[in-house]
């Protein structure tokens, strides 16, 4: 299996039913999955964003979330190096939250899924 860091915009789509998700789905087919632990909180962030929009859809919002976080997804929860992931978001300019997916993804000489352009085009230069 090829090795892939999935951040929460993609990760998001396919969990919540949002554009890009069949293309997501796409490139994690047959993948080994890794994300930094932030991954957990971002994707808790994403739902409590839609629970302020959509408050009739709580249980199938917060459903989607705990199904997304068990350990039947695969999803390897890896320590990022802070202080790398830092320089990194000084060097491309972006957040140090972004960076931490760019920096995994570096470290573990992975892919790296992503529907943010901005983080996408990072990566590309890296």
């Amino acid at each position: 299996m090829r090795p892939v860091v999935v951040d929460a915009s993609a990760l998001a789509a396919l969990v919540f039913g949002e554009p890009g998700a069949e293309r997501v789905a796409s490139r994690l087919e047959g993948a080994e999955l890794f994300g930094p632990s932030l991954l957990a909180f971002e994707l808790a962030s994403v739902a409590w964003k839609k629970l302020q929009r959509h408050p009739k859809r709580a249980t199938a919002i917060l459903r989607a979330l705990a199904t997304v976080l068990e350990p039947r997804w695969g999803i390897e929860w890896m320590r990022v190096d802070h202080a790398d992931a830092v320089m990194l978001a000084v060097k491309t300019g972006l957040t140090p939250y972004d960076a931490s997916y760019l920096w995994l993804a570096a470290w573990l000489g992975a892919d790296l899924v992503t529907l943010d352009e901005r983080l996408a085009t990072a990566g590309r230069d890296v």
